[in-house]
């Protein structure tokens, strides 16, 4: 624990630790990273803390333009996937309520958590390779940082030169998934139609 941090870097674990937040794409790269949140703060807030936020809420993030889906009329913009932790916003997806569900919601949901477990398997060959993320890392933060920084840049190094299936093969998946400490907050209407949107679609493409 960094001197006079008091208990920011103390996470809900019960232990010190700093968190990694990735964009993973569907080859199981990351595309951006941002580390050294406090390890009490919650995944929502690690992500508007972050670079990746600002630019979204900026719209500089370069994201191109909403398109066609396939075999469909529907016009929706590129969406980043998220769980529940997360805020809705017009190119972020998360899950609906598990209180407020219908068969198309349900569906929804279905669709997403399956298309999140490229981001789940993208930290399991992560943490399978480089087993030093699953034990203390015996240095200041800043070290830390840039140890973690260098993983990250090895991990794509490693998927270009060896492949997806190879580095799948190497590790177990974890089952577990993370405590979500949500952040609440309200969702705009152009968010929830671009959710309602997929959701259309999926219904349609059952």
């Amino acid at each position: 624990c960094p001197r006079d941090s008091g208990s920011m870097f103390f996470n809900y674990k019960g232990y010190f630790s700093i968190v990694l937040q990735a964009l993973v794409d569907a080859n199981y790269r990351f595309i951006n990273i941002d580390v050294g949140g406090y390890g009490k703060q919650s995944d929502g807030g690690t992500f508007k803390a972050s670079l990746l936020y600002k630019k979204m809420v900026q719209g500089t993030l370069n994201i191109p333009k909403s398109s066609k889906l396939p075999n469909s009329n529907l016009k929706l913009p590129y969406v980043i996937i998220a769980d529940e932790a997360y805020p809705l916003m017009k190119n972020l997806l998360k899950p609906y309520s598990k209180q407020d569900l219908n068969p198309g919601k349900e569906m929804f949901n279905k669709r997403l958590s399956r298309a999140r477990r490229t981001v789940e398997c993208a930290f399991g060959i992560l943490r399978a390779k480089w087993q030093i993320l699953d034990k203390p890392i015996l240095t200041d933060v800043k070290i830390a940082d840039k140890i973690i920084k260098a993983i990250c840049i090895l991990h794509n190094v490693i998927i270009d030169m060896e492949g997806m299936e190879h580095n799948l093969q190497e590790f177990q998946i974890y089952n577990h998934v993370p405590n979500q400490r949500n952040i609440g907050g309200r969702f705009n209407d152009e968010a929830k139609a671009v959710r309602d949107g997929f959701q259309t679609y999926f219904m349609q493409n059952n």
